[in-house]
């Protein structure tokens, strides 16, 4: 019964050796993994695809119907010409007449026409005052082309404005609220003619990348082989994978982009830091990496006060009350001790030794340039 036991507690003591030691390796073999793991995300999110685009589309036109906050026709010699003009085409004579409104403004018309989109189709508008109109609440925007980059004409739009704010005002006091000059018209425009584009007939297509890198490219294009099968996806640079259809593909280049949009891609993108020197906005990346260095940091302040004096001049003498000037001038001068930032591993790492220093947004930005300049900063650094 002794040895029975003494071999069972053995057999035991060697079992759980062995699953300690088959965990502490699985640990060790996933931790650098999960690292330096990137952002997974659908191939979908992170492409264009060659020939899916919006086309952006202009045009002038008159909103009319306001009641007295349109453009003043002295001042907008344009709205003037566009309101006779379009009279005239009316069949009403006004040449030589003294027209006064303040009914109607001359706005400018934007959208941008979807791919794809067929003959009779309707997409969204936005109109913005041209002249001094004070608000567009309540007008209707009159027929109106809208043109493309190649001067045709690609939708009418024309409706009832719908303006962004208000505004009101009496007497003696005044109140806006948002733009009101500016408004959109939902469903405005009608679409006269389409982009000639046949995205089923192609058999090579180029996938652009929103955010050019060079491993994530050729990740996507391994995805890509790897589902089909086949050498079917090419990087050609950081920006660029070409698609090419397969012989035996059973489908078209349509059905291949709906196969492989939903594959899961781990992207990747450079350290970069990126500063709004204006707002004193900094936005780190989670590659960005700093050596050990020592950062002081020093603040001046210069107070200067005015306070003149006037002096009276002593009874029974001829003088004159004067000014004399009194300033008043204060420098006061604050230093940090020499602070140490250690080596990071991690970005919040580097975010916790930034913020030991206890300075402020915009003096952080002129330290992370200074250490840019000592070649500490393993980051690309933008500035707004």
């Amino acid at each position: 019964m002794g040895m029975g036991r003494h071999h069972s507690g053995n057999l035991t003591m060697r079992l759980i050796r062995t699953i300690a030691a088959a965990t502490l390796s699985l640990a060790l073999i996933l931790s650098p993994m999960t690292s330096v793991q990137a952002a997974p995300a659908r191939i979908k999110d992170i492409v264009d695809m060659e020939g899916v685009r919006e086309n952006q589309l202009v045009g002038y036109g008159l909103v009319v119907g306001l009641n007295g906050t349109g453009d003043s026709l002295n001042n907008s010699p344009f709205t003037k010409q566009s309101l006779q003009s379009m009279l005239e085409r009316l069949g009403v004579n006004t040449q030589g007449e003294n027209v006064r409104t303040a009914n109607v403004a001359a706005v400018m018309v934007t959208a941008n026409l979807p791919p794809f989109s067929t003959q009779g189709s309707r997409m969204d508008v936005s109109v913005a005052a041209l002249g001094d109109a004070d608000s567009l609440q309540g007008g209707t925007l009159l027929v109106t082309p809208l043109l493309g980059a190649d001067g045709e004409v690609y939708a009418i739009a024309q409706g009832p404005v719908l303006i962004n704010g208000f505004s009101a005002q009496g007497d003696a006091a005044s109140v806006i609220s948002g733009v009101p000059t500016t408004g959109r018209i939902s469903s405005g425009a009608l679409i006269e003619r389409e982009i000639d584009f046949h995205l089923g007939s192609q058999h090579t297509l180029r996938l652009a990348l929103r955010n050019p890198d060079l491993t994530t490219a050729r990740r996507i294009a391994l995805a890509v082989n790897d589902f089909i099968g086949a050498p079917t996806a090419v990087p050609e640079d950081p920006a660029t994978v070409r698609l090419t259809l397969p012989r035996n593909f059973n489908g078209n280049i349509v059905d291949l982009l709906t196969d492989i949009e939903q594959l899961i891609v781990q992207t990747d993108q450079t350290a970069k830091i990126v500063i709004d020197e204006n707002s004193g906005i900094i936005v780190m990346g989670k590659d960005v990496r700093v050596s050990s260095v020592a950062v002081a940091q020093s603040n001046l302040t210069v107070t200067i006060a005015e306070n003149p004096e006037v002096v009276q001049p002593n009874p029974l003498t001829l003088g004159e009350t004067a000014v004399e000037p009194n300033t008043n001038l204060n420098v006061n001068q604050s230093d940090t001790a020499l602070q140490v930032v250690n080596e990071s591993v991690t970005l919040q790492q580097l975010v916790d030794g930034l913020n030991a220093l206890g300075i402020s947004p915009r003096d952080l930005i002129a330290i992370l340039q200074a250490i840019k300049a000592t070649g500490a900063l393993q980051a690309e650094i933008e500035v707004l």
